[in-house]
């Protein structure tokens, strides 16, 4: 069977990203070396930190490694630029997890107004 045209996919026919939050994320790294928040000289060094980091601490060398370290980096990133302060990207975190931990198997996730600031 022949690929979508413009989908993105392995070499395999299998698509590149495992999970959305995979290809969000590196869509928004994309888009903001567009938008000059930081080059793409500081997203391949940081990214390629990060990769380091992982593999020193032992992480397996797999795309599952690899997209986790990109979302490390665009979070490190993000602080630098000052796009997001340390604490309010913890309390994102924290609250998405609880959302998700606390979410019945089948229903979507959705964060609480007082959460997301709405």
């Amino acid at each position: 069977m022949k690929p979508e045209a413009g989908a993105l996919r392995r070499r395999d026919g299998e698509p590149a990203f495992a999970e959305p939050w995979q290809a969000e994320t590196m869509a928004l790294a994309a888009r903001l070396v567009e938008q000059g928040r930081f080059s793409a000289a500081e997203w391949s060094a940081t990214l390629g930190k990060e990769i380091r980091r992982a593999a020193d601490a032992g992480a397996q060398d797999d795309a599952e490694s690899y997209f986790a370290a990109a979302l490390r980096a665009l979070e490190r990133l993000a602080i630098e630029a000052g796009l997001v302060e340390l604490q309010e990207l913890t309390s994102m975190t924290q609250a998405w997890t609880e959302a998700y931990e606390t979410t019945p198997h089948g229903q979507p996730v959705r964060l609480p107004a007082s959460a997301s600031g709405t």
